[in-house]
């Protein structure tokens, strides 16, 4: 497939991660491993478009007062760090490749647990669970370039907490503060790399996807097929990588 395709892909990226509060980072690294094998720029580039589409739901949370700060602090206080530190980790080649294909794959069936969990009642959990959980997301989200709220929501969803909105309110700001200290752990380590015309051309088409996105979430259009389309697709490239780069299989 020509990269010229690649803007139109990454709008509908993110027009159906920004429906339901992700950033879509999963899906970018997963399209972008296709084309390139510079895992720094691949990395690099996901998370930029992360803080793109997610920073527009983040706003809109906040404007209609879902986002809850004390609700939230105890998983922004240890994700943020280890996000960026996780970055700060210069993998091999192979490695990185087989670390990133692993959470193509839970993000693939994530999402679809996503669609298929039926409604639930909320509860609340200690903070040290919230430390743990956020923790771990976040060094996951650090090394791999995803932003981790394909890993968080459905999580917090199979524990219980609190309703399917806040949640996603949550996995928002936890996807735009983990990709920022991603990027800055990247920066500092010296592997942040970016095709700056080619950046240009994503983020336009992630920002105009992700408002539509927004958008249709509000007025409760239904995109259930171009997720499960979505989660299908990450899920075939995360495998892939699992069996080109550590048993030399391709498919």
């Amino acid at each position: 497939m020509p990269i010229e395709y690649l803007p139109l892909i990454f709008f509908f990226i993110a027009l159906f991660y920004s429906s339901v509060g992700f950033g879509g980072g999963s899906s970018y690294l997963a399209i972008l491993s296709l084309f390139f094998t510079d895992f720094y720029e691949i990395r690099s580039t996901a998370l930029v478009l992360n803080i793109c589409v997610v920073s527009i739901g983040t706003i809109m949370f906040i404007r209609h007062r879902v986002f809850n700060f004390k609700l939230f602090w105890p998983f922004l206080l240890t994700s943020i760090p280890l996000a960026f530190l996780g970055a700060q980790l210069k993998l091999s080649q192979k490695v990185f490749f087989l670390v990133l294909g692993g959470a193509l794959i839970l993000s693939g069936l994530f999402l679809i647990l996503k669609y298929l969990q039926k409604k639930i009642e909320s509860k609340d959990f200690s903070n040290p669970r919230k430390f743990l959980l956020g923790g771990f997301v976040g060094l996951l989200s650090g090394i791999s370039g995803i932003g981790g709220g394909i890993f968080l929501s459905p999580a917090l969803n199979i524990l219980k907490w609190a309703n399917p909105r806040i949640t996603a309110s949550l996995a928002s700001v936890f996807i735009l503060v983990n990709s920022a200290a991603g990027l800055v752990g990247l920066k500092m380590a010296g592997t942040f790399q970016i095709n700056y015309e080619l950046i240009i051309q994503l983020i336009i088409a992630v920002v105009l996807g992700g408002t539509l996105g927004s958008y249709l979430s509000s007025k409760k259009f239904n995109l259930k097929f171009l997720g499960i389309l979505t989660a299908l697709l990450v899920f075939y490239v995360g495998l892939k990588l699992i069996l080109g780069y550590g048993f030399g299989i391709n498919i």
